[in-house]
């Protein structure tokens, strides 16, 4: 006899039949290599599939009183419990339709009566090996998919690292400047989460979208590369003609996303936000911003969004010529531009989540920035 660690390591066969005769015989055919267990109707069937533990094969006799192994089946398939549980239908029935009909609700296998002891042990055997079979490969794919999780979630990593890098480059990388592209993503995150809730923008902002746009967001001030260091260095006012050729940093920004997208060789979302948000979130809603003038819903929203969580974040810096405001200040300057500067749908939705937008500041920290950049409302 095997020991009671073997034995509950043996694969568990139930046997479903209403006569006791078939039921001994059937049980001292597999007690030898498997633990039995036993039913008598097809609703007794049901109750021990779906308790744990559950058996890992099920020999169902098909002419039973009361709910025959038919609809002992369809029952046992509809359930999630127990549909992964493969089911061989025991049956003096051999005609092709029945066959047919068995394996069409999903058996996985049909043996004639009166049952042929080395037949049946073979076919138990063939079942249960390709169980295991599968068990493993679903294991192994979950080991997989897993892994792959991991991999892919080192990789944004990676590659967000790398966008802030590249973005704070922009800011003559200054500590305090690269926290504001910090800031600015998470508040341009938080923002299209809640407006994602109004109707006019649901389709828009789903979570992919979401997601691409808050990683392109450290890249809208990209274009200030291409400035000369002295006009970023300068203290106190531009002139015009300074003003001007600061304005083109978004023409620049716009360039260079559209070199990579020339490399990449296809399009891709994050390269349109990305090229979106750079070019256009100094457009203005009632058109009077730049580089183009355009208004409204003409503005891209990504860049409609930035525009908000940028010139927020100027708000509460502390600038040589331009002091910090506090956070409700702040608020109330972004109101007295809705519909002007600002998508007043947007500046809504950023006051109701004014209070996860303060929770920001604190976990990036604003710093005086020794570079005095002057800030454009």
């Amino acid at each position: 006899m095997p020991d009671s660690h073997e034995n509950a390591s043996r694969p568990t066969v139930l046997v479903v039949d209403d006569t006791p005769d078939n039921l001994s015989l059937l049980s001292n055919l597999l007690r030898e290599l498997y633990r039995v267990k036993i039913a008598t109707s097809g609703v007794k069937a049901l109750q021990i599939a779906q308790a744990q533990p559950q058996p890992d094969l099920i020999l169902l006799d098909v002419m039973m009183p009361d709910m025959d192994g038919y609809e002992t089946c369809r029952l046992l398939k509809r359930d999630a419990r127990t549909v992964e549980i493969p089911v061989i239908f025991l049956t003096a029935k051999n005609q092709v339709h029945d066959e047919e009909l068995g394996l069409r609700l999903g058996a996985v296998d049909y043996i004639s009566k009166p049952v042929s002891p080395p037949v049946m042990i073979a076919r138990v055997a063939t079942q249960l090996r390709l169980l295991k079979a599968q068990q493993q490969l679903r294991m192994q794919n979950q080991q997989l998919q897993l892994l792959v999780t991991e991999k892919t979630e080192k990789l944004n990593q990676l590659q967000q690292a790398i966008i802030i890098g590249l973005a704070s480059l922009s800011e003559s990388g200054d500590a305090a400047k690269l926290n504001h592209l910090r800031r600015t993503q998470e508040y341009l995150r938080v923002l299209a989460q809640r407006l994602r809730l109004h109707p006019d923008f649901t389709r828009q902002l789903n979570d992919d979208a979401i997601s691409l746009m808050a990683q392109a967001a450290p890249l809208h001030d990209i274009g200030r590369i291409q400035l000369p260091d002295w006009i970023l260095e300068k203290r106190g006012k531009w002139g015009e003609a300074e003003l001007a050729l600061m304005r083109q940093h978004t023409v620049f920004g716009r360039e260079a996303i559209e070199i990579v997208e020339t490399c990449f060789g296809e399009t891709h979302d994050f390269l349109r936000y990305a090229r979106e948000i750079a070019y256009s979130h100094q457009e203005k809603w009632d058109g009077s911003g730049y580089p183009e003038q355009i208004s409204g819903e003409a503005i891209p929203l990504a860049a409609r969004l930035m525009s908000v969580a940028d010139v927020y974040d100027a708000l509460i810096s502390d600038y040589e010529y331009e002091p910090a405001r506090q956070h409700q200040e702040a608020l109330e300057i972004l109101r007295a531009s809705s519909g002007s500067h600002f998508d007043p749908r947007i500046v809504h939705a950023f006051c109701e989540v004014s209070d996860e937008i303060y929770q920001i500041t604190q976990r990036f920290p604003l710093q005086a920035a020794p570079v005095q950049m002057q800030m454009a409302l």
